[in-house]
């Protein structure tokens, strides 16, 4: 090619790269009412988004009037950065609350952080410093924790703040009970970054209408809001012939509950302490479990970890790929017409089967969670 042709073709690329990014950076302006109501509650605009899930389409973010607690309700914006929040910033830091605050009301004053990427956990830890657990979770799934959404239970320090800004880390915003002046200031250095204040401490629980909406074409979907009730041992009852250690329930207990925030169908694998691998928004259960033990080798691989499954396996497949790859221990729901075939083949690789149901109950607990 003549070199006056490649300078040019070297230009009009320039030229695409720079008119391609605009469309990511533009705030599309919105004109939504300041005030909706729905379910007998009011929802008053809290701000406007810079788009909706995709670029071009407006968005903004309402919060409940009545809200309390440990939710999305009267956060505060510390550090806007140069493009602001987005749509989907929004639903990842919400989501990664909900999970927060449902860790914390398990375990209490552990510190907490859980990384998320389109409203699905990329990578989730408990129990250390404040920079050991932000780094034990981003270390689960370094690829996909890259452009996340960090939420913590705890106080952001100089520290944690330091490692979040390393050249080689992405997080898009940083959600947070409270930040030190000097983490504030390190954060600061990344212009892009959004900083986010939560309005209370993940220890309160979330005071809303507990009501679920849904908008289909025409109408409208309703639910109850869903909370797990396997938080201790005595929710659970192990089935199969090995019996579950008691730091294999504490697994058990700790990737169930972030299997329960996790887009259906979900397999989540870990240890008691950190989450190493996450299958998630899978149409075949099997694809679930091969993803998270594909993303587990990304970090900590899947070798002595317990798997979270959230509905029933319908054939012994998941219990085969998990004896295969050193895994455990499997907590799951019964009510497959196969229930007694996948025991079985557990029973013959030698994995502790632990079911989400009491002692002496009937209904085991199902999670699917489709958001």
């Amino acid at each position: 090619m003549h070199p006056s042709l490649i300078g040019r073709e070297g230009l009009i690329m320039n030229e695409i790269d720079k008119t391609a990014r605009i469309q990511y950076r533009t705030k599309v302006s919105e004109g939504f009412e300041e005030n909706l109501t729905l379910g007998g509650k009011r929802f008053k605009k809290k701000m406007s988004l810079r788009y909706g899930e995709n670029p071009g389409y407006p968005a903004a973010f309402y919060e409940e009037a009545e809200a309390s607690g440990a939710n999305m309700a009267r956060l505060k914006v510390l550090q806007e950065g140069s493009k602001g929040l987005s749509y989907i910033n929004i639903a990842d830091m919400d989501l990664g609350q909900r999970l927060v605050v449902k860790l914390a009301s398990i375990y209490g004053d552990e510190r907490i952080c859980v990384l998320v990427k389109h409203e699905i956990p990329s990578g989730v830890a408990k129990k250390g410093t404040p920079a050991g657990v932000f780094e034990k979770a981003w270390n689960s799934d370094p690829l996909s924790n890259f452009g996340c959404v960090g939420v913590f239970s705890y106080t952001v320090d100089r520290e944690t703040a330091a490692l979040i800004v390393e050249k080689n880390r992405n997080a898009e915003v940083v959600y947070a009970p409270d930040f030190s002046v000097e983490a504030l200031e390190v954060l600061e250095t990344r212009k892009v970054l959004r900083v986010v204040k939560m309005a209370a401490s993940p220890g309160m629980s979330s005071q809303d209408s507990g009501l679920e909406f849904k908008r289909l074409a025409g109408g409208l979907l309703v639910q109850q809001k869903f909370d797990s009730k396997i938080i201790s041992a005595d929710c659970v009852e192990t089935i199969s012939k090995k019996i579950a250690s008691p730091d294999d329930v504490e697994a058990a207990i700790f990737n169930w509950n972030i299997a329960a925030f996790t887009r259906s169908n979900a397999v989540v694998i870990g240890t008691k302490d950190k989450v190493h691998g996450i299958g998630s928004g899978q149409r075949s259960r099997i694809d679930a479990a091969e993803d998270a033990v594909r993303f587990s080798k990304r970090g900590y691989g899947p070798e002595e970890c317990v798997l979270a499954s959230d509905a029933f396996m319908p054939f012994p497949d998941v219990v085969e790929l998990a004896a295969a790859n050193g895994i455990k221990a499997i907590i799951y729901p019964l009510g497959s017409v196969r229930d007694r075939e996948v025991l079985n083949r557990a029973d013959e690789l030698g994995l502790a089967m632990i079911v989400t149901r009491r002692a002496g109950d009937k209904d085991s607990e199902r999670c699917f969670l489709h958001r």
